[in-house]
C-alpha cells in the first residue's frame, strides 16, 4: 500500500505544463515597435527628378465646350470655333443634343465643362451630364469658382 501511494505522488508532480509564457513575445514586439518608431521619421519619401528636354513642343489642348445652366433653367453653350473665335449660343436640350453630336464628329476628344448656377437643382445638372455621357462625350467636368 505504501508503494502505491508513492507512485500516485510521482504522477502528480510530473504533470505537463499547458500554458504558454508570452512575456518574451511581448518583449520582442515592443523592441520592434521602438525600432520602427525611431526609423520611420528618418525615411524620406523619394523625390523623382524628371529629365528636361529642350526641343519638346507643348501638347496642344483643345479648349473645352462650356455648357452654362442659368438659375432660370435656360442653357447656353460657349466654345471656340475652328478659327479660334469665341462663340456663344443659347440652346434648349434638343439643340444641345444636336450641337454635341455635330461637335463630336469634328472634334472627337472635345472636353465638355458644365457651369451651373448654384441655385439650379442638382437633378438638372446630373441630367445634362448623363445626356452628354450617353452621346459619347469622354470627358465631362463641372466648373466651380475657387474661394
Amino acid at each position: 500500500m505504501a508503494g502505491s501511494s508513492s507512485s500516485m505522488r510521482g504522477s502528480r508532480s510530473r504533470r505537463a505544463m499547458a500554458d504558454i509564457n508570452v512575456v518574451p513575445y511581448i518583449d520582442v514586439m515592443l523592441v520592434l515597435l521602438v525600432i520602427f518608431m525611431v526609423t520611420a521619421p528618418l525615411v524620406a519619401p523619394s523625390i523623382v527628378n524628371l529629365p528636361t528636354v529642350g526641343g519638346a513642343a507643348p501638347q496642344q489642348q483643345t479648349p473645352p465646350v462650356i455648357v452654362n445652366i442659368r438659375a432660370d433653367g435656360n442653357m447656353s453653350v460657349k466654345y471656340k470655333d475652328d478659327a479660334g473665335a469665341q462663340q456663344q449660343e443659347g440652346m434648349t436640350k434638343a439643340d444641345l443634343h444636336s450641337f454635341i453630336a455635330e461637335r463630336a464628329q469634328s472634334h472627337p476628344d472635345q472636353p465638355v465643362v458644365i457651369a451651373a448656377d448654384k441655385t439650379v437643382k442638382y437633378e438638372v445638372v446630373m441630367n445634362v451630364m448623363s445626356e452628354l455621357k450617353a452621346q459619347g462625350v469622354k470627358r465631362v467636368g463641372l466648373l466651380v469658382k475657387s474661394q
